[in-house]
């Protein structure tokens, strides 16, 4: 599956000679029907905080959507709500042409970096394994056929040289590279990917996405990719979900990351730079309000 082209538009060409019967209406159905994950007035709140509302949102198959935004706008309660472990406080939400609900084979995720001790027992081939076994009900495949397809997940990312170490004892570029094989054991149509970069250097965020990016371009697997960092992944990017306090915007990241659009969002005059094909984002920025009696919104969960 060829991924949307970058102007948000979709291709519909003809044959020659031939003339399209569909309507806007028509193709908007066949889009809606088309996406992996489709969400119309989607919210989330926590007590009487909302986090974010009026959220329409589809990601189609072979398509790469960033997550961008501030410590508390809301990403990771993204993810949780696609996971089915957050309901949605308003609006719908199908995941797969269902409900979202925990362990759906097809979905992958690659969690946050987490600090392990070098003690640690599990191995690395033992996580993808997990990956596997993880959403089974009824027989079990045989023990060769499964570690055949753990040796199998660990090379395609690179991962066979240290197969039998113990995680504690990875470099975090190692580790994440085996969290990408863990999320594509059950050869998922979407992948959520929460800050999958945090904590690597320059090389391995660049191995990283180029593992996650081939998946996509290599089974259409449709990408949301949560980060704080959107240079590492610019110019793979198809579509950008810029959650502000309060707003949202979605669209190119020519069309989102620039001055006008981010300081509508903000309400206030945030600048956005373009240097040697990186981008700048220089602005003031409030943390939300906490209301007593509510979990704070960095409480328990890194955004």
């Amino acid at each position: 599956m060829i991924p949307q082209p970058r102007d948000g538009t979709e291709a519909t060409g003809t044959g020659a000679g031939e003339q399209s019967a569909e309507t806007p209406g028509s193709r908007a159905a066949g889009a809606a029907a088309a996406a992996l994950l489709s969400m119309r007035g989607g919210a989330v709140a926590h007590g009487r905080r909302t986090v974010w509302q009026d959220l329409e949102l589809d990601v189609r198959p072979g398509e790469f959507l960033a997550v961008l935004g501030p410590n508390g706008a809301g990403k990771t309660s993204l993810l949780r709500a696609l996971l089915g472990r957050q309901p949605l406080s308003a609006g719908t939400l199908t995941v797969l042409g269902g409900p979202a609900h925990r362990a759906n084979r097809h979905v992958g995720y690659i969690p946050q970096q987490a600090s392990l001790s070098a003690q640690t027992p599990v191995r690395a081939r033992d996580l993808v394994r997990f990956g596997l076994d993880g959403h089974r009900f009824g027989p079990r495949r045989s023990r060769r056929a499964d570690r055949e397809r753990v040796d199998e997940l660990l090379a395609s990312v690179g991962a066979a040289a240290y197969a039998n170490a113990p995680l504690g004892e990875l470099s975090g570029g190692e580790r994440q590279r085996v969290r990408v094989a863990q999320a594509l054991a059950t050869d998922p149509r979407l992948l959520l990917c929460d800050e999958p970069l945090v904590s690597l250097d320059p090389h391995h965020q660049r191995a990283v996405t180029e593992l996650i990016d081939a998946r996509r371009r290599s089974h259409g697997t449709g990408i949301v990719f949560v980060t704080h960092e959107i240079n590492p992944v610019l110019d793979l990017v198809d579509r950008v979900l810029y959650l502000a306090p309060g707003a949202h915007r979605t669209g190119t990241p020519e069309d989102v990351l620039t001055t006008a659009s981010l300081s509508r969002l903000y309400g206030t005059h945030v600048d956005v730079v373009r240097i040697g094909g990186r981008v700048v984002v220089a602005g003031a920025y409030e943390e939300p309000a906490h209301h007593p009696g509510e979990p704070h919104p960095h409480h328990g969960v890194r955004r």
